[in-house]
């Protein structure tokens, strides 16, 4: 992912009221974050700071254009350890939960909502790199990695496509 400025973030989301997004507050670490940091992004997420169950994912598209959504926490958290559907790593060191995204347009005024389980702090990216058990000699590991990273793009891009679907 290329570096994003917060006037770029800001203007990025589709499912976001003005209001929203002018009380969005950004993490306080995102004026540190250098190229080395956005390199190893396959998306940007962070909660944020100020609404407890508030949280934002932005995501570049295939042409690269980027697209912003806004996602709350839902209230219940799953009763067993859930896997997260973008990263699909079975040994997470952190929590999954359930994140609604308000639909895009006519859809999301009328209340209409899609939800996904995901990393808590949107660890994903950083999921996706490490390496998995060794399950049998010979196995490939960077290929298996490689595999992981295009598949994380992909998941996170189907999930915004459900979003902005008519």
């Amino acid at each position: 992912m290329h570096s994003l400025t917060e006037t770029t973030i800001r203007s990025s989301f589709v499912n976001a009221s003005r209001k929203t997004i002018k009380d969005m507050a950004l993490p306080e670490s995102f004026e540190q974050m250098t190229e080395a940091d956005w390199a190893a992004l396959d998306f940007y997420g962070w909660r944020d700071p100020k609404f407890a169950r508030r949280a934002y994912v932005v995501v570049p598209t295939l042409d690269g254009d980027l697209i912003g959504v806004a996602l709350t926490q839902a209230e219940a958290t799953p009763n067993s350890r859930a896997m997260c559907n973008w990263c699909r790593d079975v040994r997470l060191p952190n929590d999954v939960v359930l994140w609604a995204a308000k639909r895009a347009g006519a859809a999301g005024r009328r209340g209409a909502t899609v939800g996904i389980l995901a990393c808590l702090d949107f660890e994903c990216s950083h999921n996706v790199r490490k390496d998995p058990p060794l399950p049998y000699d010979g196995y490939d590991m960077g290929a298996a990695r490689v595999r992981r990273i295009e598949q994380l793009a992909l998941r996170t891009l189907g999930f915004i496509e459900s979003v902005t679907a008519e």
